[in-house]
């Protein structure tokens, strides 16, 4: 089974470049599940009902949330009503949605994703330590291979994540810093990892936002309002190949594919 988890979708940008470029992509890699982080979807932040369904439409089967996920409250129905659309399974009990789905594969076997966010750095949220703890426990014999979405800053609170998970949660890979990084790999107890699948949307900026909005908070500490990128954009992500009776990831592929149409 190849599980492919593409990055934080940010803005307009981001959001057309996956709905144009993800069945080709999904149809070359053979991929036979698609986890799209897109938190940041909308041209704000958030992820608002419209984009939500653009981006299902397109072949994302799942989607996960991040610190930004329930900005948008005209989309907390959705995140109630669609088991496909998540926000982070850490947030309070009393917030809109939930954090985990599970899927049932043609081949039968059964999916469970995951979305979490970090505490390091972050707005304030639970363990994601003891919720995924706690979710693995009581959701035990209803799953057979497990995948986190952990939408973290500190990429020790990554490595920790994935260490302490090894063996139990086959796919882990990390979001929210829209950078992707090269260490993609294998660990002891037969677990895949990333720590950022980094993003899909404008590559001329600043993470995904126009340059001249953010330049200014760091030369004369002033706050201009951001405004999204356009111009040439990549989609990034990982491509994870899981045995299906094992749970065991065989191989972690970086996928990039940059566009300037």
């Amino acid at each position: 089974m190849k599980i492919l988890a593409l990055g934080d979708v940010v803005g307009p940008v981001g959001l057309a470049a996956v709905t144009k470029w993800l069945r080709p992509l999904k149809r070359e890699l053979g991929a036979d599940l698609v986890i799209v982080n897109a938190e940041n979807a909308y041209i704000s932040n958030g992820l608002d009902v419209r984009s939500a369904m653009s981006l299902l439409e397109a072949g994302a089967d799942v989607l996960t949330g991040g610190n930004h996920s329930l900005r948008i409250h005209d989309s907390f129905d959705m995140y109630e009503e669609n088991d496909f659309v998540l926000r982070p399974h850490n947030f309070p009990k009393s917030a809109p949605g939930k954090g985990y789905t599970v899927l049932q594969m043609a081949s039968g076997v059964r999916v469970l994703v995951m979305s979490l966010v970090g505490q390091v750095f972050m707005d304030g949220a639970d363990s994601p330590f003891c919720c995924a703890e706690g979710l693995l426990s009581s959701l035990s014999g209803q799953y057979d291979v497990a995948v986190a979405d952990f939408h973290a800053e500190a990429t020790s609170e990554k490595y920790a994540f994935f260490h302490n998970f090894d063996g139990r949660i086959s796919v882990m890979f990390g979001t929210h810093t829209h950078v992707q990084t090269a260490d993609e790999g294998l660990l002891p107890k037969g677990s895949g990892y990333i720590s950022d699948l980094g993003m899909c949307g404008a590559t001329t900026g600043v993470l995904g936002v126009k340059a001249e909005t953010v330049i200014p908070q760091y030369t004369m500490r002033v706050h201009h309002r951001f405004e999204k990128a356009d111009g040439a954009y990549a989609l990034c992500g990982a491509l994870f190949t899981v045995d299906e009776k094992s749970g065991i990831v065989k191989d972690v592929l970086r996928v990039r594919k940059d566009f300037d149409d």
